[in-house]
């Protein structure tokens, strides 16, 4: 229990100084891109066919609450904020603090990409361990190819193939956004109905995009693990192939919670290519929006949504490993 305290205790302290340089890097980035906003701002206005002087007094209204001051002060203003989990106002939703778009937002990304990953994840590590014991054999090769496959091709690919054929071909399922807009929001059967049936395209992404992985991963350490001093040892003194199995899987599976510890942590940053194709108003589609229209505040504020995100996963990974595996306590007591 010491060690898992103290291990802790220097995570967070090596997590905070890390969102801390992070949110510094991607402030000075951020404002130095080329370009001004507001004129951006304007621009956009006055195609959507406002008149140029009313769209010249939306974009002061709008920029108003835009920081004076040098960089340097208008960078302590936001450390100070910060501090205060105060990210700044949206300038594409006037009046919206950042932190109330990024929750809305979240609230679209994570139930489908932790739905796909851990879907994947699961067939992906059974499969796996039958790809590496019947890695000579046609089911193996099969196994192996398909992980293969799937791995390699890229997730809008896999999006645009779902959607031609079970959204055109074969128009079983809807791929234009995340819910029907006939039904009201709320706790009843047709909005939860259609919040699911949008769902489906967007999680069948996701679980075949890292479906390959998993199993060329679980495949690679089983193989590893077969090849152990231990199981030869049990295998020769007569064991169970039953026991022996649970032997392999529990062994070979370890070092893959330390890659869907990290795998959990980035879904915060979405699937760009796969919200902007089923136009799901997730963080990644947002991450978009935030770019074309010049949002500064709301870049900077899913940057570091996603770093501590990314920061949190590696905390829990590497307890968790500390938890499962004894010879990781083992090895700190002796140090």
């Amino acid at each position: 229990m010491m060690i898992i305290t103290r291990r802790l205790a220097g995570h967070l302290a090596r997590g905070f100084v890390m969102i801390l340089v992070v949110a510094t890097i991607s402030f000075f980035i951020i404002n130095n891109i080329p370009g001004d906003p507001m004129a951006a701002r304007y621009e956009k206005l006055v195609e959507g066919g406002m008149a140029p002087e009313a769209a010249a007094q939306a974009v002061k209204v709008l920029y108003g609450f835009q920081p004076t001051g040098s960089l340097w002060q208008q960078y302590t203003d936001f450390m100070g904020g910060l501090l205060h989990f105060d990210l700044g106002v949206s300038v594409s939703r006037p009046g919206t603090p950042v932190l109330d778009v990024l929750t809305e937002a979240a609230k679209w990304t994570v139930l489908p990409v932790l739905v796909g990953t851990l879907l994947s994840f699961l067939v992906g590590v059974v499969l796996g361990v039958y790809a590496a014991i019947k890695r000579t054999g046609k089911l193996g090769d099969a196994l192996a190819i398909s992980g293969s496959l799937l791995h390699g091709i890229p997730q809008y690919v896999l999006a645009l193939l779902l959607v031609v054929i079970f959204a055109t071909l074969i128009p079983i399922l809807p791929a234009d956004g995340p819910v029907d807009i006939l039904f009201d929001p709320g706790f009843n059967a047709g909005y939860i109905g259609s919040l699911i049936e949008h769902a489906v395209l967007p999680v069948v992404t996701y679980a075949l995009s890292a479906y390959g992985g998993w199993v060329l991963a679980m495949k690679s350490s089983v193989v590893t693990v077969l090849g152990d001093d231990f199981i030869l040892a049990a295998e020769l003194r007569g064991m169970k192939r039953s026991i022996v199995f649970r032997y392999i899987a529990r062994n070979a599976i370890l070092p893959l919670f330390t890659i869907l510890a990290l795998s959990l942590g980035l879904l915060l940053g979405g699937a760009v290519f796969i919200e902007k194709i089923f136009n799901y108003p997730g963080l990644g589609l947002m991450l978009i929006d935030s770019v074309n229209d010049r949002d500064y505040a709301l870049m900077g504020g899913a940057f570091l949504l996603i770093t501590a995100s990314i920061i949190v996963a590696n905390i829990v990974a590497d307890l968790f490993y500390t938890v499962i595996d004894p010879r990781v306590r083992s090895g700190e007591d002796a140090s």
